[in-house]
């Protein structure tokens, strides 16, 4: 018996997440670990989602690994800098970044 299973995962690589960011969903930074500062950076662990007005989140993974071999990583980011230039990279023009492990910020793309 084979059956066709749709199966639709909570995750998403860059290129989803921008996509999602342009149809209005909202993403959102949270942070994992309280960050450090070392010299005139800081050094954490932050992580991204995004979230639809019908309340689904998803999380963003890196697009190294393939889905078939079971093996989805959420994409992390250790630097402040990382983050700010993700966000920026994404289209957003401010970036907000959570400075507490629990806390989370979010952003949208304002439509000109």
């Amino acid at each position: 018996m084979n059956q066709a299973i749709d199966l639709e995962l909570n995750v998403t690589t860059e290129q989803g997440l921008r996509g999602l960011a342009e149809e209005g969903h909202t993403v959102e930074v949270l942070c994992k670990a309280d960050p450090e500062r070392k010299g005139p950076s800081w050094y954490g662990l932050w992580i991204m989602r995004t979230v639809g007005s019908d309340g689904q989140e998803k999380i963003l993974v890196t697009a190294r690994t393939r889905v078939t071999q079971n093996a989805i990583r959420v994409r992390e980011f250790k630097t402040a800098t990382g983050v700010i230039s993700f966000l920026v990279g994404v289209g957003f023009s401010q970036a907000s970044i959570p400075m507490k492990n629990g806390e989370t910020t979010s952003h949208r793309l304002v439509s000109d």
